[in-house]
């Protein structure tokens, strides 16, 4: 696999687990399968990898359908990575959580990189630890959202504000002046506060035209 070529015109996610045949690995690549569809129609590519070889890999998958309670396919490539090439460049490896040749596992990594090959967003859970996958799609819609709009996503978006009516609403960001957000977000809201600044400046983005 070319990644960058591979990756071409697309959002990306390259998603590390430690090892195959291993039981917190199979429930992630499951839940993971879970969200392909949903993250193609997205424009995102998707890609696992371990220290382990393709043919483990492929031996190791009929374990993950079998255990996923829903009846799923795994479409997307699981990169064999036993020499540890890619996961020293990358900084993927868990010193601490060791194979029975005393060689360091790649941690539980989460890279998403946007359309213009940089990287946007990366997450690092130890081996203990599983990954969410609906956070991850949270941020790919966020990062989404950001990448077309002058906003940014507040804590726990898109359950935020809600005690105030507006719930899933996104934040103006500093460098939209007043100006040019009274002519693009007429209808924005500005929150109150105590040192009368105002820079809490929220926007419903369903009024915002996110798929173009």
């Amino acid at each position: 696999m070319d990644w960058h070529k591979w990756i071409e015109g697309s959002w990306a996610i390259l998603f590390s687990h430690p090892a195959d045949f291993t039981p917190v690995c199979t429930t992630e690549i499951g839940r993971l399968a879970l969200k392909y569809d949903e993250l193609a129609a997205k424009n995102v590519k998707l890609a696992t990898l371990s220290a382990d070889p393709v043919d483990s890999h492929n031996k190791w998958l009929n374990d993950v359908v079998a255990h996923c309670e829903n009846k799923v396919t795994i479409d997307f490539p699981i990169i064999g990575d036993a020499d540890r090439s890619i996961a020293v460049k990358y900084g993927m490896l868990d010193p601490g959580n060791k194979d029975s040749n005393d060689l360091p596992l790649t941690i539980r990594a989460v890279f998403i990189i946007g359309p213009d090959k940089k990287l946007k967003l990366s997450l690092n859970y130890p081996a203990s630890v599983g990954r969410n996958m609906d956070e991850i799609v949270r941020c790919i819609d966020a990062l989404q959202l950001s990448a077309k709009h002058s906003v940014a996503t507040p804590a726990n978006w898109p359950y935020n504000h809600d005690s105030i009516g507006k719930k899933g609403w996104a934040f103006l960001l500093p460098t939209v002046t007043p100006e040019d957000a009274k002519k693009h977000f007429p209808d924005h809201h500005s929150c109150k506060v105590p040192s009368g600044v105002d820079y809490l400046r929220l926007t419903d983005v369903n009024k915002l035209n996110i798929n173009n």
